[in-house]
């Protein structure tokens, strides 16, 4: 039977979110999907890496299959899953979170008892933690409900309606992200300088309250001073990188209203915020290995 997880874009908010402010997430096209049977033995397979895993093999996605495989009955049968990602790993898009939502979904299907769209949020948590550690939760609640989304950690995810559609411009910075080690890095700065990091976490999370009231009323072009904002935010927190800070740069030469990287940083993916679009996608295609346009629908 058949599951799919959805990749995210943060539209504003990331590793603020970490520390209790709220932070906007979109869900895309673009995701993971899986089957899933019974079979002699778990085994979790992986495409595009032709990997094969297994619980307490020892590997990352051994250990994440098996907090999967935790959440499910005790009684069930084994079952052997086949997985797609459709995203780069690494890249600040969801793609773990995707790829855990879309094998626990099949793996319910395969047991007869489908799950809602809720349990796969929570139950995707453990697999997250897997590969990031502190996880804010927010991969996993899009990855499974989709839509656009306002987060705060330990409250119920608030779902915005657009005034206008976003286009976005995904552009990969070619170098991949973790996760794990830039929420280590901003947690390590806020224990060593309170101060001054509180106020930036602080600040971003004000940049979220505007920024959703500005998607709300359709107003394009304050969320993208917005991005901005919080795109030089993220950089006093040292999780941009050279190549992203440049791909913002070029975007918004190129005519974007607003860039940033998105997710964790340190390397992965930036977002543009681009309604016309075409010459955005093609300066950043001239420059990144790995660039795509993504409508995110009122």
């Amino acid at each position: 039977m058949s599951g799919v997880g959805h990749g995210k874009v943060i539209l504003l908010g990331e590793h603020a979110v970490v520390h209790g402010t709220r932070a906007l997430g979109a869900a895309i096209g673009r995701g993971a999907v899986a089957d899933a049977a019974a079979a002699d033995e778990d085994v979790l397979r992986v495409e595009p890496f032709g990997t094969e895993h297994r619980p307490g093999d020892g590997t990352p996605l051994g250990r994440a299959f098996e907090a999967a495989l935790a959440a499910l009955p005790a009684s069930r049968p084994r079952l052997a899953v086949s997985a797609r990602l459709e995203l780069p790993a690494g890249a600040g898009l969801g793609s773990s979170a995707a790829l855990g939502v879309a094998v626990l979904d099949a793996c319910a299907e395969a047991l007869g008892q489908p799950a809602s769209r809720a349990f796969l949020a929570e139950a995707a948590f453990a697999w997250e933690q897997v590969f990031h550690g502190r996880p804010s939760g927010v991969d996993n609640t899009l990855a499974a409900l989709g839509g656009v989304l306002c987060f705060r950690r330990g409250e119920a995810p608030e779902r915005l309606h657009l005034r206008a559609p976003l286009s976005l411009v995904v552009a990969h910075s070619g170098a991949p992200g973790n996760t794990h080690d830039t929420v280590d890095r901003v947690a390590r700065q806020l224990a060593r300088d309170e101060g001054p990091t509180r106020k930036t976490i602080e600040a971003i999370g004000v940049l979220v309250d505007n920024a959703k009231l500005a998607l709300e009323a359709g107003d394009l072009r304050s969320v993208g001073d917005m991005m901005n904002i919080n795109q030089m935010l993220l950089a006093s927190l040292m999780v941009s990188t050279p190549a992203l800070e440049s791909l913002c740069a070029i975007a918004r030469e190129a005519g974007a209203l607003g860039a940033k990287l998105t997710g964790g940083g340190g390397g992965g993916c930036m977002i543009a915020l681009a309604p016309s679009g075409d010459g955005v996608l093609r300066a950043l295609s001239a420059a990144s290995s790995h660039a795509f346009q993504v409508e995110i629908s009122a």
